[in-house]
């Protein structure tokens, strides 16, 4: 089982730049997180991957995101960030941090990314 915890969220003007952050804690039981990463999920959309990386640094991007976000990883912390840069208006949405352990993802409670002037 694992709880994760989000941070990093709000309101910026397009061109603008912010950092999602996402700790997982209470982890019960062997072994280690294998993946971390953030899904979005815009007004009437359905949630889409964003970016992930494995424990081995191996990462992949959503098509729209690539050149723009990076996500990095500290094993030893079991944290995650997510830089976002050159933010557009059509990245704004709920923002869910996910885990995979022991072959089970779990996720985060969301936090709200809007990129308006």
């Amino acid at each position: 089982q694992v709880q994760l915890v989000e941070s990093g969220g709000g309101l910026v003007q397009p061109g603008g730049s912010l950092r999602l952050s996402c700790r997982a804690s209470r982890i019960i039981g062997s072994g280690s997180i294998y993946a971390m990463g953030w899904h979005r999920q815009a007004p009437g959309q359905q949630r889409e991957l964003v970016a992930r990386i494995t424990s081995g640094g191996s990462t992949n991007y959503a098509d729209s995101v690539k050149g723009r976000f990076t996500i990095s990883r500290d094993n030893a912390k079991n944290t995650a960030l997510l830089e976002m840069n050159s933010l557009k208006p059509e990245d704004t949405a709920v923002y869910y941090c996910n885990a995979v352990f022991r072959s089970v993802t779990y996720w985060g409670q969301g936090t709200q990314v809007t990129v308006s002037s």
